[in-house]
């Protein structure tokens, strides 16, 4: 007779709650093509180990994330402005990295790396504690109805896992353009305790964040844009 095992049934792991859903997107011979050119010099393999960021960028400069690039535009006009700043990119859409991996080339910029992968985990285990000197996550998926707000990037859980990568006296910076969402950033990011608003509720678009396409004809349409930028105490 077979030895009954009395020990209770494993669960399963649970499954983490994703921001992003990860869609099949249509790629242009010039993002193929700059994928497979450019892809080995700007886009760093997802590791569990620190980067060490001296190394990736041959330089000591402050470091800047972004969360979520969509199709690089405004990274790359930033990155071109601001060419004293070093600037890792999450994205997990390929199209979207192919593009920005165009316009690092045609800015002929050296100030960016990329990484495809979720930004969750890139934090976690590649970026160093009071590392960053600032974090840009400009007009994430609000998801729109209610039973997927959990789904939202911006929680408290979150943005504390979040401030531990902040430098002190470094920043958080988000944009959105759905007020019910821009409310519930700022009810959270108020809540944080290592966070300081630099506004009295929302800021001022800073100077260094473009305007993009959608967002111009969204103004002229009369749709808001709200901007959230905190400081780490």
């Amino acid at each position: 007779m077979d030895e009954q095992n009395n020990n209770p049934p494993q669960e399963p792991p649970r499954r983490a709650i994703k921001s992003f859903v990860t869609r099949a997107g249509r790629m242009g011979t010039g993002q193929i093509k700059a994928l497979a050119e450019l892809g080995p010099k700007f886009v760093l393999s997802y590791k569990a180990e620190r980067l060490n960021t001296e190394q990736v960028f041959g330089r000591r400069a402050p470091l800047v994330l972004e969360i979520g690039f969509g199709m690089g535009g405004a990274t790359a006009e930033i990155a071109q402005t601001l060419p004293d700043y070093d600037f890792i990119g999450c994205e997990v859409h390929e199209p979207g990295v192919g593009a920005l991996l165009k316009l690092i080339d045609e800015k002929q910029l050296s100030n960016i790396r990329i990484v495809q992968h979720d930004a969750v985990e890139v934090l976690r285990d590649m970026i160093g504690p009071d590392l960053l000197a600032g974090v840009h996550i400009f007009f994430p998926d609000p998801w729109h109805k209610k039973r997927h707000h959990k789904r939202r990037l911006i929680q408290p859980e979150f943005v504390a896992r979040l401030v531990q990568h902040i430098a002190p006296g470094g920043y958080l910076h988000c944009a959105t353009d759905w007020q019910p969402y821009a409310e519930q950033m700022l009810e959270v990011l108020s809540a944080e305790p290592a966070l300081l608003n630099t506004a009295a509720g929302y800021a001022d678009k800073p100077a260094y964040r473009p305007l993009t396409k959608f967002e111009n004809r969204g103004i002229k349409l009369g749709h808001g844009v709200w901007d959230l930028v905190f400081r780490k105490r």
